[in-house]
């Protein structure tokens, strides 16, 4: 991949830089690759050919590029990291992934260093409003970790044009409270590669990142949410492991909330109510209105909903169109990868001191359906994940080919945790 005839384009209604892909090594289409920002942050925006870096090589890597190569100079610190995050997801997800050569000068002298100034990744979601609330409440405003600004941008998640505006003029309300200018970028580099599962196990940090550094005249640090907890910490595109890598000598990035689960970030904002009132939890931005920004049916709202009522906040959030959920909608909740499932489990107890032991069965049919823990053989597999850390399911697999003497032993034991369950031991 060749990555050249970086320019700053003022021309449009908002300024952006631009840089043209040229792919080498498979048949995609070339394109030319931007980002914009509102003109009046155009002072702020860089044709930094570390964020055309950042925003292409993840891609590149994926599609059985040979090398990358960049006109211009680049940070040698930010190389190294991206050698490692190459490395890093080569060994989670394997298959044809390679490390490619990065071919571009190193700086050879360093700008004048601007002021230090702090800014986070703000989507509106639980993570991200849960960054700023902890920002505001343990960070003094003097000090250079305080935030001043919050990046919101388009062309990730968000991609139509009158519903991006009302996400910046819903966000624009919890910016005001926090003191914090909202920034909005608007970027193609999706397009890249625009498959979801791509962009949300190895793409994600990379891009955010690199919007952050089209904007290096004006910041110094940016902090991105974490997505996972520490206790249930899996591959992903934005990960502890990767996301500090993204770093140059001009911009920190930094990964934020590792420590806390999605419940505790939302009793963070519990007390919050701008942030009750405001919040975008929702990617179904066909549904988006200028009263509303959560369609409330999804998965990602019903587990954000499950999570307020838990810590009864709710009835107190006019973000959803309504303020209960119900068993059946609990138990239809399609639970479709390890992340989302993580999330559930500790809904179920708070809800059940909350007096929804409702929503709590809800979630356990939920969770049952997703692990395949119904059926015939749904209390075998119970009871192996209650007292055996998934043990016989790990036997299974070596037996599942053997001859007839190894499936009676099987069906000898099945049988017996069968009794054990009847003789009431609980799952």
């Amino acid at each position: 991949m060749l990555i050249k005839d970086l320019h700053f384009d003022p021309s449009g209604d908002r300024p952006r830089v631009v840089a043209t892909i040229k792919w080498e090594d498979c048949e995609r289409p070339g394109m030319d690759l931007y980002f914009e920002t509102d003109p009046a942050f155009s002072d702020a925006l860089s044709c930094n050919p570390n964020a055309f870096l950042l925003a292409a090589v993840i891609p590149a890597m994926r599609h059985g590029e040979r090398r990358i190569g960049i006109e211009g100079e680049i940070c040698p610190q930010l190389r190294e990291g991206l050698m490692e995050v190459m490395a890093w997801l080569k060994h989670w997800f394997g298959g044809k992934r390679k490390i490619i050569a990065i071919e571009a000068r190193s700086i050879s002298q360093t700008p004048p260093p601007v002021p230090e100034r702090a800014a986070f990744l703000f989507s509106g979601g639980i993570d991200s409003l849960a960054t700023l609330r902890a920002n505001r409440l343990n960070i003094p405003p003097t000090h250079p970790g305080s935030f001043k600004d919050g990046l919101l941008i388009f062309g990730l998640d968000v991609e139509k044009p009158e519903a991006f505006e009302h996400v910046l003029k819903r966000l624009s309300v919890v910016a005001a409270e926090a003191g914090i200018n909202l920034v909005p970028v608007y970027t193609n580099e999706r397009y890249l590669d625009d498959d979801w599962a791509f962009w949300a196990y190895e793409f994600q940090g990379a891009a955010l990142s690199a919007a952050a550094h089209v904007l290096n005249r004006r910041l110094t640090g940016v902090s991105i949410g974490a997505t996972y907890d520490l206790e249930n910490l899996a591959p992903w595109g934005s990960h502890p492991l990767l996301d500090s890598n993204f770093s140059s000598h001009e911009l920190r990035v930094r990964h934020d909330g590792l420590r806390l689960s999605r419940l505790e970030k939302t009793r963070l904002l519990a007390g919050w109510d701008v942030a009750l009132n405001h919040m975008r939890v929702c990617n179904k931005s066909e549904t988006y209105r200028a009263d509303q920004l959560n369609c409330g049916r999804c998965e990602k709202c019903l587990r954000t909903k499950l999570a307020l009522i838990s810590v009864g906040a709710l009835s107190r959030s006019r973000a959803f169109a309504d303020d209960d959920v119900s068993e059946e909608a609990a138990a239809e909740i399609a639970i479709g990868d390890q992340y989302v499932a993580s999330c559930y489990p500790e809904l179920v107890r708070p809800l059940r001191s909350a007096g929804r032991e409702d929503l709590a069965r809800g979630i356990e049919r939920a969770l049952a359906r997703y692990r395949g823990e119904t059926g015939l053989f749904g209390p075998l597999k119970r009871l192996d994940r209650a007292y055996f850390n998934d043990g016989i399911r790990k036997i299974k697999r070596h037996i599942a080919s053997a001859g007839w003497r190894m499936k009676m032993l099987a069906w000898f034991f099945t049988s017996a945790c069968w009794s054990m369950e009847n003789a009431g031991m609980s799952l």
